[in-house]
């Protein structure tokens, strides 16, 4: 492998030479051999925009050349289409700050700025501190980002996968308004509804959670650039953090404002845990769902088996025939993660001491996985299973017709007392709950069928 060298303030190191980053990417390279998770590309993604807006602020302000921050610009576009991702190798296990990626980033930017330049022909250092990093520091810039891609993945990739999953739940839910079926509670028989209803339960899960989310994502278009090293703004135009921000809505489409108090943005992180908790209880609810699913395909002969659901791929590798509920066990998996991840992001937030949180690396790692998995989860297990559920008739109409639990449809006639009487008769004598009632003579057998019809007992008393 061929070599340059590259120098910071600490000294001289020997760089690739096919890549673009400098020293301090090199160092940290070299320092953190932990783990194999990366920072990951959404967040240069992010990093390039963010750069981008204040090369542009920076020059309608004249702190930069216009050479220069063209240059810039014009190199973070490249990033930002893909087109150098192989230069930012460093890991998530890094400084708490997120220096040494801002850094990379940096080193990246002016060294390609460099070389747009030179190809037109002119010899223009660009500096990653001096220019790409002017009016920033990692400490504003990261958690800067942090709130931009959380609400930028959040917007575009998982609140369209919800509103599939929704639509996919309602034309379920609407299919089958009129089969009847038993219902259940604490796994034990309950009174009945329809196969329709038990799914409109779930699309309104995922439709309350999608607008608990949506709420919660207000507070991370406040940004925290600006203020710098401490929340103090020092090395910025006093103008330079309203401008910024609104550069930053210009190149994203979404309408980001400069945080009021840069102390409590850059020390706090509050919003993105919020956000996270409700990335939790969207988890949680999906594990409801996706256990609800399996139970009711379990058997298909010794289980509910009240619905069926795709056969996707063999379920076993020595029990022939055997089809397993993968698309729910692999939603149920990506649930659990999530869970975990929301615990290391709420004790990362925790963790902000005077002037600064030094576990974002941690926190951005943990949003963006938990996002793009519930996205990618809520995805498949829409268009691999919930879209091919369909009803098992025979096994719905003898689960509702074993039901003990019918019997609260005569309660309004005859009272709790006598109606748990001839439940527990026919219980104990292995009879119908018809058998049970007209045997004591509590009933009339119109009575009965006029109380017990299941047509009346899936909503309210007229």
């Amino acid at each position: 492998m061929q070599y340059r060298v590259e120098k910071d303030s600490i000294g001289e190191i020997k760089v690739p030479a096919d890549k673009l980053w400098g020293a301090q990417t090199q160092r940290s390279y070299q320092n953190f051999k932990i783990g194999t998770e990366k920072i990951p590309i959404e967040l240069v993604r992010v990093f390039s925009r963010l750069k981008k807006a204040a090369a542009r602020v920076n020059l309608d302000l004249k702190l930069i050349d216009k050479e220069r921050a063209e240059a810039i610009m014009t190199a973070c576009d490249e990033v930002h289409a893909g087109k150098l991702d192989d230069n930012f190798p460093l890991a998530v296990w890094q400084t708490g700050s997120g220096t040494q990626f801002n850094m990379n980033v940096n080193e990246v930017l002016a060294h390609r700025a460099m070389q747009i330049l030179q190809e037109q022909g002119k010899t223009i250092k660009v500096h990653p501190n001096d220019h790409v990093n002017h009016s920033q520091s990692s400490n504003d810039i990261f958690p800067t980002a942090l709130h931009v891609v959380t609400l930028m993945l959040i917007k575009k990739h998982l609140l369209p996968i919800m509103d599939d999953f929704i639509a996919a739940l309602d034309e379920k839910s609407n299919e089958f308004k009129d089969i009847i079926k038993i219902g259940r509670t604490h796994l034990m028989d309950a009174t009945p509804l329809t196969l329709g209803q038990e799914i409109s339960g779930w699309s309104g899960i995922v439709k309350r959670d999608r607008e608990i989310l949506d709420r919660s994502l207000e507070y991370v278009h406040y940004l925290a650039m600006g203020g710098t090293a401490v929340g103090t703004g020092i090395n910025t135009h006093p103008e330079f953090a309203v401008r910024v921000a609104k550069e930053i809505s210009n190149l994203t489409g979404e309408n980001f404002e400069t945080a009021p108090n840069k102390f409590q943005a850059l020390s706090s992180k509050s919003e993105l845990a919020s956000v996270h908790g409700i990335l939790k209880a969207l988890a949680a609810d999906l594990m409801k769902i996706a256990n609800d699913v399996r139970w009711l395909a379990s058997g298909p002969r010794c289980g509910i088996g009240e619905i069926t659901i795709p056969a996707n791929e063999p379920g076993s590798s020595i029990m022939p025939s055997k089809v397993n509920p993968t698309q729910a066990e692999a939603m149920t998996m990506v649930a659990v993660q999530i869970m975990g991840n929301d615990t290391t992001i709420g004790f990362a937030a925790s963790q902000g001491n005077f002037q600064l949180n030094v576990f974002m690396p941690v926190i951005a790692y943990n949003m963006i996985q938990s996002i793009r998995l519930l996205g990618d989860a809520i995805k498949s297990f829409n268009h691999k299973c919930v879209t091919g559920i369909q009803p098992n008739l025979p096994r719905i109409k003898e689960h509702l017709n074993q039901s003990l639990i019918l019997v609260t449809g005569l309660v309004p006639l005859i009272g709790y007392d006598k109606a748990a009487e001839i439940g527990k008769k026919a219980a104990k004598e292995n009879t119908t709950l018809k058998q049970a009632a007209l045997a004591l003579g509590y009933v009339s057998e119109k009575d009965y069928d006029f109380y017990i019809d299941p047509q009346r007992l899936i909503k309210p008393e007229a």
